[in-house]
């Protein structure tokens, strides 16, 4: 990567993603997910003062299949990931590979102006930010 022009996250990121409402069961968040081709579903915040939720297809494999609850009658914000872990816009991917490897993380938001403006991912810093622009 080349150091005069840092790669920063929003020239990476992506917009494999849906937003949700955290009241809706499981069993239609998989529906929602399943119509849009996403693995990632963003809870959306109730107020300005709140935070964003995530659910992956993991989290749900985790805390409803593996614990044989009903996905009709769980709740998207039962088994959210809440507060997220998110990166600023700005910032340069490098610095969000270290952050990743810290934290032992592989996605997180991209936030601008406290609004998610995509999701940047491992694969989405080496393929997208690791050759010369």
């Amino acid at each position: 990567m080349s150091t005069k022009h840092p790669i920063k996250n929003r020239d990476v990121l992506n917009q494999d993603y849906v937003m949700v409402d955290g009241t809706i069961t499981v069993s239609e968040a998989i529906t929602k997910a399943i119509l849009n081709n996403v693995t990632i579903l963003v809870v959306n915040k109730r107020t300005e003062h709140d935070e964003y939720g995530l659910v992956l297809m993991s989290d749900i494999a985790r805390k409803v299949l593996a614990k044989d609850k009903s996905p009709d009658r769980t709740n998207v914000y039962e088994i959210m990931i809440k507060p997220v872990f998110s990166v600023d816009a700005d910032m340069d991917v490098r610095y969000t590979a270290r952050l990743f490897e810290r934290f032992g993380i592989n996605k997180a938001p991209v936030i601008d102006g406290g609004k998610i403006q995509g999701f940047v991912t491992y694969n989405d810093i080496v393929l997208k930010g690791m050759i010369e622009q």
